[in-house]
């Protein structure tokens, strides 16, 4: 693949905000490559490989959670040579077993072009202010 235009981008974003939104860990997991890394605030430690957050995921299906609603705002596209950084604002609404939860957070994407098209290989989420 070529350099990715801002619509591949924007494409590929949204298919993993949509897929998140689904709680459909399959579809999820397979916009990441199995190198990808995670820093989320709410967990104490930055997860290296993708397989890290897919056995996190697990654990929190099996308590119970869901994910209801996803919605991506204030989307930015910064290309780079062979990618892009994506961020924006995600509000996002979840069922636990604790009850109904929402929150508005700031995520950065970062993508890869590959042959096989393009591969989020890092996402940072930190709480919006």
């Amino acid at each position: 693949m070529s350099d990715p235009t801002e619509q591949d981008i924007l494409d590929a974003a949204a298919a993993i905000v949509d897929a998140f939104a689904a709680t459909d860990g399959d579809r999820y997991f397979a916009l990441f490559a199995p190198e990808a890394s995670f820093i989320f605030h709410t967990e104490p430690q930055r997860l290296d490989r993708r397989e890290a957050y897919e056995a996190l995921w697990r654990e929190w299906v099996a308590s119970g959670w869901r994910v209801v609603s996803c919605v991506s705002s204030e989307q930015l596209v910064t290309p780079m040579p062979g990618g892009a950084v994506f961020s924006h604002t995600v509000s996002t609404s979840v069922v636990t077993p604790d009850g109904p939860e929402s929150y508005e957070e700031r995520e950065t994407i970062v993508f890869r072009a590959s042959s096989a098209g393009l591969l989020a290989i890092h996402e940072h989420l930190s709480p919006k202010p």
